[in-house]
């Protein structure tokens, strides 16, 4: 590349950061905000032909950002340092989500606490399960990742959460995962693991309340759709 090459690149570059500085992302299509964010972890680079393959993959923007970081390394151009930064903006994102989400009130229904709990699976491409612990008087003690996998699966022991629930000195809690796949509506697991799990809480004097399935950006509540036979 010529020293006029590399002038006009960088002169390219500034004023897409100058654009942005002025409007934000508000004029900007979906080309140019990747072409944007590239600039940052491919230094030495024309950004938008990268930009367009990733669109030409995953099809937007936000879709984009949802991709897991292997995925990411398969579409020429991408660096490690590319990828590794569109994981981090994803992840920076569904953090300020989650800590501008704690309500200071009580969740006193359950559509509060599903409405709570589907920012704790923004951009998840892996069933992932969480325990939301709740005092008396049903406020937030803590939501923690329990572990990866469906509810019933090895890795989501019933010990695990009960353990949890106890560590929080919880007086109830809502049980939440996700389905990667869109579908909110429970497996016959599902149904089998959560009366094993209401069971073992049900020992130890705490209440579970609810168990919440996310998919796209939505939830159902197994307690209110009256998918468990008996729900204590």
């Amino acid at each position: 590349m010529t020293q006029k090459e590399i002038q006009v690149r960088q002169g390219h570059r500034q004023r897409l950061k100058e654009q942005f500085l002025k409007s934000g992302l508000d004029t900007f299509d979906d080309v140019k905000a990747l072409e944007l964010l590239l600039t940052f972890a491919i230094p030495r680079k024309d950004t938008k032909p990268i930009a367009r393959q990733l669109l030409e993959h995953f099809g937007s923007f936000a879709n984009v950002l949802d991709v897991p970081y292997e995925r990411l390394l398969k579409v020429e151009g991408i660096t490690p340092n590319a990828a590794i930064m569109i994981c981090v903006l994803r992840e920076s994102a569904r953090k300020q989500i989650l800590q501008r989400s704690t309500p200071d009130v009580p969740l006193k229904t359950l559509d509060e606490c599903g409405r709570f709990l589907i920012p704790y699976f923004q951009g998840k491409q892996n069933e992932e399960v969480y325990l939301l612990s709740l005092d008396a008087k049903g406020a937030v003690i803590t939501c923690r990742r329990i572990g990866e996998g469906s509810v019933n699966s090895a890795n989501v022991p019933v010990r695990k959460i009960v353990a949890a629930a106890l560590d929080a000195n919880a007086t109830a809690v809502v049980l939440a995962h996700n389905h990667p796949s869109g579908v909110a509506l429970p497996s016959k697991e599902d149904i089998h693991a959560t009366t094993a799990v209401q069971n073992a809480l049900d020992a130890v004097g705490i209440q579970m309340i609810d168990h919440v399935i996310v998919a796209d950006g939505d939830y159902i509540s197994m307690k209110q759709s009256n998918y468990l036979p008996v729900w204590k």
